[in-house]
């Protein structure tokens, strides 16, 4: 994923090299990403430093107990309670340094330049000094500082993935019957253009009692666009060796051998 989206978009240079050393806990935490929606051109605002809202308080959890984690301070989602739900950071070759916590119904993460390790009876450090500089940038530019650019979505102008929007209702009885009977309609209407009516006949559509119920139930999952989205798309193949030795021998024309015959010159 890294490898594809850092042929369009504008990075920091040494990208490709920290993805080559990237550790199983950075990897989960794409992966993660993915899985709740996150797609190649949307990687590129996340390792710039995009601030990112999953409705999962899960990878909360999940995050929170993985190798490297340690609390944090920040000024992120200030309504929390830090003290149950405190902000954790780790550090890694392409994260840099992964920061994440609770909001009030999941979880919000966001990958920053340089880390910071400032708190409470310790003293500043090179590495605090550098992200209070970030911090100016961020002030100037109105853009989160990531560890591989720049990115416009910050906190007041979130990445939202897989937002939780759904609000399950039920049909009033009249509206129910209506529905059931138009779903019945447009089922009978399917099974006789699909094949002949001596078939359909002869094999009959199972007979699903709560049609309006099954609405909405046909996709799982985020069901969105995939992976790569809108995604530019690139081939790349392996040249054949067995082919390319083809292609370089030269053709000749066959031998033909001819025999003399007795009494001919």
């Amino acid at each position: 994923m890294i490898g594809i989206t850092a042929r369009a978009g504008a990075y920091r240079k040494g990208l490709i090299a920290a993805a080559e050393r990237l550790s199983p806990e950075e990897a989960v935490i794409i992966a993660d990403l993915e899985r709740n929606g996150l797609q190649v051109p949307q990687l590129h605002d996340l390792l710039c430093g995009g601030h990112v809202l999953v409705d999962d308080p899960q990878l909360y959890e999940d995050w929170r107990s993985a190798k490297g984690s340690h609390p944090r301070l920040s000024s992120h989602h200030h309504d929390i309670d830090k003290t149950l739900y405190p902000d954790i950071g780790m550090r890694g070759t392409v994260v840099r340094e992964k920061l994440h916590g609770r909001t009030k119904q999941g979880t919000w993460v966001q990958l920053e330049k340089t880390p910071a390790a400032f708190g409470k009876n310790k003293l500043p450090s090179l590495s605090d000094l550098r992200h209070l500089m970030d911090y100016v940038v961020y002030r100037v530019t109105r853009s989160n500082v990531g560890p591989w650019g720049l990115s416009r979505m910050t906190e007041r102008r979130p990445m939202y993935l897989s937002p939780n929007l759904a609000l399950p209702t039920s049909l009033t009885p009249p509206v129910a019957r209506a529905l059931t009977l138009a779903l019945r309609r447009i089922d009978e209407d399917d099974d006789v253009t699909a094949v002949s009516q001596d078939l359909a006949a002869r094999f009959p559509p199972p007979n699903r009692a709560d049609l309006a119920g099954e609405l909405g139930q046909a996709l799982s999952g985020r069901a969105g666009r995939g992976l790569f989205g809108n995604s530019e798309v690139w081939v790349t193949e392996t040249p054949s060796r067995s082919a390319a030795a083809v292609l370089r021998e030269r053709s000749r024309p066959p031998v033909t051998e001819t025999r003399r015959t007795e009494g001919t010159p």
